[in-house]
């Protein structure tokens, strides 16, 4: 994935930048990553970095890291990194043991990560482009909830987008509200008429290992303490009409939770499922390298009708591994009775890829 340099100043002249690298004029023309078209297809990416120390890119569930070099005796540190073509990545700068967002980017995902896009990535409706340092707005209403079975306390935040409707329960519910803006991005989609008026709640995970696995007593507690709780908040909510919406771990909980509880979940967006998972694969040298659809295909093969089901599906078009697990679970799933809905989203295993999913998916979810 990586590409060697041209080793000559013209090199950063055909991203864009003029004078010699380093030059007060080159910083002065530097922001986000930019691309050129690559030989044979997709995209050579520059990134770049000003200081005096070595440094190396790391991107979210995509390459291997790719260290800088330098140019010359300047503070110029670059790399130039093949991209396939459509790829919305997050990525962040390490020096040693400490990690930073991208200086020149103005796209952040919490104060340590960045987000690049080739030119043909999809645009990302209703998300703004935010800093790494800026503040994410915060829900006024949050539920302190301590659960015996579950152990321990947290923080639940609601937030009522339109005024209020069906309840959104967004599993890792801190990534959405510390590192990507949903409560903004719901609000815009909302008042685009492109999801009906919502109620989202952010459930924050203490253990995705043990909670968001296949086990009942995180859905068991959601229904019987959770949901009450936010009843009786004051926020207007529908919890009769409940959408779950989870990615990675959170995706396969989600889809438990469906075939499980199908009196509480009938509505899902699903993105990037864990459907390799089985007891014991998180303790494998190669976790994916198991039966294919894990325990969920295996629950599904052995009969269930999912008619009252509505569940949408999206995983990266460049998680090339996890396709085939997802596939075989989407498939199951429709032959089961329930509506689906499949997609493919511009990115790897990564957030930054899911969010325009997740808008969408709730949006669908909500529309029977």
């Amino acid at each position: 994935m990586r590409v060697t340099a041209a080793g000559s100043r013209d090199a950063f002249a055909g991203f864009g930048l003029p004078g010699a690298p380093g030059s007060s004029a080159f910083w002065a023309a530097v922001g986000a990553p930019s691309s050129v078209p690559a030989e044979g297809g997709g995209w050579v990416t520059l990134f770049l970095w000003r200081g005096s120390s070595p440094v190396t890119v790391e991107f979210e569930s995509w390459s291997e890291p790719v260290a800088l070099r330098r140019w010359q005796d300047s503070d110029c540190w670059y790399a130039e990194v093949r991209m396939p073509e459509r790829l919305r990545v997050t990525y962040r700068f390490v020096m040693g043991d400490v990690f930073h967002a991208d200086p020149f980017n103005p796209a952040g995902a919490g104060g340590e990560r960045s987000i690049a896009a080739t030119p043909d990535a999809p645009e990302q409706p209703h998300w703004p482009v935010l800093g790494a340092d800026a503040v994410l707005p915060l829900p006024r209403t949050r539920i302190r909830w301590a659960s015996e079975r579950l152990g321990g306390r947290r923080t639940v935040r609601v937030h009522p987008a339109g005024g209020g409707g069906p309840v959104v329960l967004l599993l890792d519910g801190d990534d959405w509200l510390h590192l990507h803006p949903a409560v903004t991005a719901f609000d815009s989609a909302v008042a685009a008429g492109e999801v009906p008026p919502v109620t989202l709640v952010f459930l924050p995970a203490k253990d995705r290992a043990a909670e968001f696995t296949c086990r009942p007593e995180l859905w068991e507690t959601v229904r019987d303490e959770l949901l009450p709780l936010v009843a009786e908040s004051g926020v207007p909510a529908d919890p009769e009409r409940l959408v779950v919406a989870g990615q990675s771990l959170g995706g396969l909980s989600a889809v438990y939770a469906a075939l499980e509880f199908p009196e509480l979940v009938t509505r899902v967006a699903c993105q990037s499922g864990s459907f390799w998972w089985t007891p014991g694969a998180l303790r494998a040298a190669d976790p994916l390298g198991g039966s294919v659809g894990g325990v969920i295909a295996e629950r599904l093969r052995a009969g269930m009708d999912l008619s009252g089901l509505r569940v949408a599906f999206d995983v990266g078009e460049h998680e090339d591994r996890m396709l085939a697990h997802c596939e075989v679970t989407e498939g199951l799933v429709e032959r089961a009775g329930a509506t689906v809905r499949v997609s493919r989203s511009a990115s790897g295993h990564d957030r930054a890829g899911w969010r325009h999913a997740l808008l969408r998916d709730v949006g669908w979810a909500l529309r029977a």
